[in-house]
């Protein structure tokens, strides 16, 4: 069995990125590393999920149509009044929805890192059982609202 265990960011500053990434997302601290440089955090599923590395100014992620990452994604909970609740947490943080989106499976939101990477907030739809049913991949997108 394979699953993704966890992602790693360079981050022009890591206080920033844990406060979004903790306050907005929903994760917590497991520790910071490499002299305060680094951040590991969780939701609980493993011993962290994603890994913060603060590099400075640097160049930011490339937008549009090329090779590499797109977006990462993060379950914050089951049901429309979870993905509310962090609607309200990205707004209260001063954070931009770029995007809602129904995707039959999941329902998200869409939003940018204070880095620029995209990162989707989504709840599973309980109504679609995608472990023995695949018709969800050929519906096409929806608008959301909440």
């Amino acid at each position: 069995m394979a699953e993704l265990g966890h992602v790693v960011f360079y981050v022009r500053d890591l206080q920033r990125s844990l406060a979004f990434y903790r306050d907005v997302v929903g994760l917590s601290v497991v520790d910071t590393l490499f002299g305060g440089r680094a951040a590991a955090l969780s939701g609980g599923r493993t011993h962290h999920e994603i890994l913060l590395i603060e590099v400075g100014e640097a160049p930011g992620p490339l937008q549009g149509a090329r090779v590499g990452l797109y977006h990462v994604g993060w379950q914050v909970g089951t049901g429309l009044d979870a993905l509310r609740a962090a609607r309200d947490r990205i707004l209260a943080h001063g954070h931009v929805i770029e995007g809602q989106s129904d995707h039959t499976v999941s329902l998200s939101l869409y939003l940018r890192d204070p880095d620029g990477n995209e990162v989707e907030l989504y709840v599973d739809n309980p109504k679609v059982d995608w472990h023995t049913n695949s018709e969800w991949l050929i519906e096409p997108v929806k608008p959301l609202n909440l």
